[in-house]
């Protein structure tokens, strides 16, 4: 997110419903599930201290991670061992891989974001033992924050504004090449707005063709919907607050093309984040405020697969979970993550700071 200064834009950052509730326990508790407690999510030693807000869960043994210092960790057993599968000389560079987007245990697509050259897409079609780099912004005035695809080959990435709208990126062939997608069918950006690349979910997709992109920084918290793989757009205002570089929607997940949740706040330590939480059923058009929302601000966001009810929200402070698709939210642990993402098979994989990897487990 372009906000006020670097070191603002690098800080932003199978189961049904009643099952996961006998997972988590039923009320506050705490996100880590050593200590003989009940269960919930089991952390993972990844050997690593990165930040990793990119997460891309393919399965329960299956799942990549991405962050700080040019980091990306791949496991295939379920979090017992983690191979470091980083891009040789990303460490070096102090590239931020804040969002990766696998297809299986092979072919994954990371993005490193920042202004000018920092800002590029890697590709790997064997587990991360070479990567190839397919697109490089030698814009000044870009900055990329998210990347999402619709299929193996369809997918976009998104830039802060640039001559005042925000300009989206375009690959049909699996990330092996790119293109800047007009922007005559953007909405003009407000003064100050950006998106936030704090979980990799400020651009998110749901079947062949709908995208959604976050925003923040801004008088009001924007969603914009297109319907076309990102050539035309709308914008409604969501009822997530904003009127500061540190507020705004952080993280979106439909689970359908009408269906969607969003959430977000003030990253600031400390600050209050009222009415963090808002949920649509008509694709974006409108948003309605959750009811009881999550206590503080989350940055990621995800429905649990198969369920039509369940989602889980985390962020610094904690995890909570919704039962009534977004209505009203519960805190089910205090443990930090800054993204969450789930697999069709159930499952489900949180990451964040200091290395923190966790599995939910039944």
């Amino acid at each position: 997110m372009r906000a006020s200064g670097k070191t603002r834009r690098m800080m932003s950052a199978g189961l049904c419903g009643a099952a996961l509730a006998a997972v988590l326990g039923a009320g506050p508790a705490h996100a880590d599930a050593g200590g003989g407690a009940r269960p919930g999510w089991a952390l993972k030693d990844s050997g690593s201290e990165a930040r990793f807000r990119g997460l891309s869960a393919v399965g329960r043994d299956t799942a990549w991670v991405s962050g700080s210092a040019g980091t990306v960790l791949r496991t295939t057993d379920g979090g017992r061992t983690w191979d470091d599968v980083s891009p040789p000389g990303a460490a070096e560079e102090g590239l931020q891989f804040r969002d990766i987007e696998a297809f299986d245990a092979g072919r994954a697509v990371i993005l490193s974001i920042g202004e000018g050259e920092a800002s590029r897409v890697y590709r790997t079609e064997d587990g991360g033992r070479a990567w190839t780099e397919s697109f490089r912004n030698t814009d000044p005035r870009a900055f990329y924050d998210c990347v999402t695809f619709f299929d193996r080959r369809h997918g976009l990435a998104v830039s802060d504004p640039v001559e005042g709208r925000f300009r989206i990126l375009s690959t049909d062939d699996g990330g092996r090449s790119w293109e800047v997608l007009p922007s005559a069918g953007m909405p003009e950006a407000q003064p100050g707005e950006a998106g936030f690349a704090a979980s990799g979910q400020c651009l998110v997709s749901s079947g062949p063709r709908d995208v959604w992109l976050a925003t923040g920084g801004a008088a009001t918290a924007r969603v914009l919907h297109s319907g076309d793989r990102g050539r035309t757009w709308t914008a409604t205002v969501s009822t997530v607050p904003a009127g500061d570089p540190a507020r705004g929607v952080f993280g979106l997940a439909f689970r359908d093309s009408a269906h969607g949740l969003a959430v977000g706040g003030d990253y600031r330590p400390g600050e209050e984040s009222p009415d963090a939480a808002a949920r649509t059923r008509d694709g974006g058009r409108t948003w309605t405020p959750a009811g009881q929302p999550p206590p503080a601000y989350r940055s990621g966001v995800t429905w649990l697969p198969h369920s039509r009810s369940a989602a889980l929200a985390v962020g610094p402070t904690g995890t909570d979970l919704t039962l009534d698709a977004g209505r009203t939210w519960t805190t089910v642990g205090t443990g930090s993550f800054d993204t969450v993402d789930c697999a069709p098979d159930g499952g489900c994989w949180a990451s964040g700071e200091q290395g923190r990897v966790a599995r939910l487990e039944r």
